[in-house]
C-alpha cells in the first residue's frame, strides 16, 4: 500500500535547544497506517497469504494491530487481535475497529496479551504476526537502507524501544549493508525506553546477563509500555555491536520533545517518536554525542494515534465568540498581543 520512502526531514528550527546541529528526523509516521509496522507487516502478510493461512493474530498497544488490521483485510485474511484492556490509545483501536478486526480483551498489560497469543499460537490456532515472527524483522531493517541512501552513514541512530523488534531490524539492515560492501563502517545505535517501563535501560546499566522484567509498566507513551520485550537478546546484541547504549527519558521529557517537533518543526509525532527526541537531548546534556555529530532519530508514530495525550497535557487556547463582531475583536487582541 506505499508503505516505506518516508521523509528523512532535517531539524531546522530546534538543533539549539537539542544541541546538536545536524539531527533528522525519519518519519515512520507516513506510512498507510501511521506507524513503521507497515514496513514489516507487508511482508509477513504477504508470505501467510502465501502459505494459505486462513486467520492471523498479534498482541498489542495498538500500532501492530492496526497495521495488521489493515494488511490482513487487504490480503483476504481475518485478523484477531489481543489487547490489554483499558489500556490502548483511542487512535489506534478505532483503526484496528475499521479494518473488521476481532477483538479480544484481556486484564493485564501487554505483556499479558502476547503469553496468549504465543499459546493460541503453539495450538496451531493462528499465525502470530508479532515481531517474534521473523518476517516483521526483515520488512522493518528497509528503514535502514533508507536513510544509508539519502545521507550515507549517521553518527548515531536514536530510536525508540518497547518490544525491541524495530531497533533488532535497523541493526540487521546496517549489518547487511555492510557485509555487501555498500557502506564502510556502522553507525552507534540507541534504544530509548520511557522512565516507568526501562527493563533494557536497567539490564545494560547494571550488567545483567538476563532481562529483569517489569512488572506494572507505567508511562504516557503507549506504543513502549512493555516490561519484557521479547527481542531483547537481539536488542542487547545490536546496541553492543554498534557501541550504543539504551537510556530512559521521563514523561515530562517526552512531552517536551512532542512539543518541541510539534511547535517548532511542524512535525506531529506519538509519544513513544518523541521518546527518541527527548533521547537526543539528553545525550546531548550528558556529553555522549558531540555538538557536530550527523543524528537520526526515527519516529515511529504519527500523533493522531493518540489524540488523548495532546488533549490531556496541552495548554488549549480557545476564544469563544458570541458573534461575529466579537470574534473579530478577539482576533485584534490576539493580533495585538502576539505582534508585541
Amino acid at each position: 500500500m506505499g508503505e516505506g520512502g518516508t521523509p528523512l526531514i532535517r531539524l531546522v528550527n530546534s538543533n539549539s535547544i537539542l544541541g546538536v546541529r545536524e539531527v533528522y528526523v525519519k518519519f515512520d509516521g507516513a506510512n498507510p497506517t501511521g506507524s513503521f509496522k507497515d514496513r514489516g507487516m507487508t511482508v509477513a502478510i504477504s508470505i501467510a497469504k502465501y502459505i494459505g493461512v486462513g486467520i492471523v493474530a498479534c498482541a498489542s498497544t495498538g500500532n501492530t494491530s492496526a497495521s495488521m488490521s489493515a494488511y490482513a483485510s487487504r490480503a483476504g485474511i481475518k485478523p484477531l487481535i489481543v489487547l490489554p484492556k483499558g489500556r490502548i490509545a483511542r487512535g489506534k483501536l478505532v483503526q484496528a475497529i475499521l479494518h473488521g478486526a476481532e477483538i479480544v480483551l484481556v486484564k493485564g498489560g501487554f505483556d499479558d496479551a502476547l503469553k496468549v497469543i504465543i499459546e493460541a499460537s503453539r495450538r496451531g490456532l493462528v499465525y502470530p504476526l508479532n515481531s517474534i515472527n521473523p518476517w516483521r524483522i526483515e520488512g522493518q531493517k528497509t528503514v535502514a537502507y533508507e536513510i544509508v541512501d539519502e545521507i550515507g552513514v549517521p553518527d548515531w541512530i536514536v530510536l525508540p524501544v518497547g518490544n525491541a523488534g524495530n531497533i533488532s531490524a535497523v541493526w540487521k539492515g546496517l549489518v547487511e549493508l555492510k557485509r555487501a560492501g555498500l557502506i564502510d563502517r556502522l553507525p552507534r545505535l540507541v534504544g530509548v525506553q520511557a522512565s516507568g517501563a526501562a527493563p533494557l535501560v536497567e539490564m545494560f546499566r547494571r550488567g545483567y546477563r538476563i532481562l529483569k522484567p517489569v512488572d506494572n509498566p507505567e508511562t504516557i507513551a503507549t506504543a513502549i509500555r512493555i516490561g519484557k520485550p521479547v527481542n531483547w537478546v537481539r536488542a542487547l546484541r545490536a546496541v553492543r555491536e554498534s557501541r550504543g547504549l539504551f537510556i530512559d527519558v521521563s514523561d515530562n521529557d517526552i512531552i517536551g520533545a512532542q512539543k518541541i517537533l510539534a511547535r517548532h518543526e511542524g512535525i506531529g509525532v506519538e509519544p513513544a517518536s518523541a521518546a527518541a527526541i527527548a533521547g537526543v537531548a539528553k545525550l546531548r546534556k550528558e556529553g555522549i554525542i558531540d555538538r557536530d555529530e550527523r543524528v537520526v532519530a526515527i519516529a515511529t508514530g504519527h500523533a493522531l494515534k493518540d489524540p488523548d495525550i495532546i488533549l490531556n497535557h496541552y495548554n488549549v487556547r480557545v476564544h469563544e465568540a458570541s458573534s461575529i463582531d466579537n470574534a473579530l475583536s478577539l482576533i485584534r487582541k490576539i493580533t495585538l498581543l502576539n505582534n508585541s
